[in-house]
């Protein structure tokens, strides 16, 4: 999984390289505040698929077939659905969704032509996102990491044709990533259909059932509102750095790339160990989940810590890959922000891990107030912060934000876990 996450960064980082090598920091600044809107919005698909993967995995511990297969067909057609539904209205809204973002007028057109090319791929990654939640929640989690892989290639390869060969500008950069998608999507769709026969809703099944529906938007609602309401928290901080103009914006763009790469891994961890929660509690193992709950925190905790220090040391040279050694105001702006913000992944290691706990064990409710306590605390502390100190203001409102939630998530969990296991009722 974390292999797999690592290649889906690609479209985007290979994006943000090549666009501030080729063009440079107007254009990258513009990526990097599309990057954050698009977080944002497939955050949404995302989370529905993650919380339905969790009713596909406690169906599995149960081995109740039936009504898998039963979910899997509903859980499809609803995201699909959803997706279409976003994707339309996006088009109709682009330049509100730019002035609502604040973003300055000497970027203004980058951005708007690299959305339009960009939204065109929401289907696919949607796609590739259902597949890839199904095939893990499963115990499958190779194919996903193959087809990012040929398509993750496939995107460097067209955006150095189309950029600096062709000369296409942002616009080259988009096209490539969308091709890039479509290939990871309409591929996992094809092999799902081809090789994995018995996950596919045979006749009987293919009645609707408002069991299975209600059970799949209690669980992928309740987790596309978690996932949504944190990236909508980063899509909000975007617009307060999308203020300080295009310098501090190209140094965030830039920043979020490494801090992605950071911490990664241990999202990934979290989202494994909410696949394992899942499917011990459907199969009733009540002291596996308290062991993995212990040792998932260790790993989390030691592994955030030296990734954070390896951030910090190396916060030049880890600048320098994205930005021009010349542009020294957006280097030293970065660097500032790796030393603030990268000193404290240990904070979002342990959130992760709670959100994959209380997402596993069928209660997403209670990631959705850790997730808004994060929000809120960061969002708050950067609009306060930010007009006093300045940019530091909201590099430093994002680490207390995550801290406040993990005591939250991890008092809850201590004073609470002697009913915490066994799974919640919505089965």
């Amino acid at each position: 999984m974390i292999a797999g996450d690592l290649l889906q960064q690609f479209y985007n980082l290979t994006d943000t390289l090549i666009v501030g090598k080729f063009i440079g920091s107007g254009a990258l600044a513009a990526v990097g505040s599309a990057y954050s809107l698009m977080t944002f919005l497939i955050s949404v698909f995302l989370g529905l698929s993650m919380g339905a993967g969790v009713l596909f995995s406690i169906e599995l511990g149960k081995e109740n077939m039936h009504r898998l297969r039963s979910a899997i067909l509903h859980a499809f057609f609803l995201i699909m659905a959803i997706t279409a539904v976003i994707n339309v209205l996006l088009f109709l809204v682009t330049d509100p969704l730019l002035h609502f973002l604040s973003v300055p007028a000497e970027i203004y057109s980058y951005m708007k032509a690299y959305l339009i090319i960009i939204f065109a791929g929401l289907m696919a990654t949607s796609l590739y996102n259902f597949f890839a939640c199904l095939l893990r929640s499963v115990g499958n989690s190779v194919i996903p990491l193959v087809f990012l892989g040929v398509s993750a290639l496939m995107n460097i390869g067209l955006d150095l044709l189309f950029v600096p060969v062709f000369q296409w500008g942002i616009e080259g950069a988009a096209i490539a990533t969308v091709i890039a998608q479509y290939v990871s999507g309409i591929g996992i769709l094809l092999y799902f259909l081809t090789k994995c026969r018995r996950f596919i809703p045979k006749a009987e099944e293919r009645r609707f059932d408002a069991g299975v529906l209600r059970d799949i938007l209690g669980l992928s609602c309740m987790t596309c509102v978690q996932q949504s309401c944190m990236n909508f928290g980063i899509l909000l901080v975007q617009r307060l750095v999308d203020s300080f103009g295009t310098i501090t914006m190209a140094a965030f763009a830039a920043g979020v790339k490494i801090d992605t790469f950071a911490y990664l891994p241990v999202q990934d961890f979290g989202n494994a160990f909410s696949i394992f929660i899942s499917q011990n509690c459907g199969a009733g193992k009540v002291d596996r989940q308290r062991k993995g709950f212990r040792a998932a925190t260790l790993i989390s905790v030691i592994f955030s810590v030296l990734i954070s220090l390896l951030v910090v040391v190396f916060a030049g040279p880890l600048m320098r890959i994205f930005i021009r050694a010349d542009e020294t105001a957006v280097l030293a702006s970065g660097i500032r922000y790796l030393h603030i913000e990268g000193a404290f992944y240990m904070g979002i290691g342990c959130l992760f891990l709670l959100y994959g706990f209380y997402r596993g064990i069928g209660r997403p409710g209670i990631s959705v107030i850790l997730t808004v306590v994060s929000l809120g605390t960061r969002v708050v502390l950067a609009y306060l912060l930010a007009p006093v100190i300045g940019e530091a203001g909201i590099w430093m409102a994002v680490p207390i934000g995550w801290f406040l939630a993990d005591v939250i998530g991890y008092g809850w969990y201590f004073l609470k876990k002697s009913n915490w296991f066994p799974c919640a009722r919505v089965m």
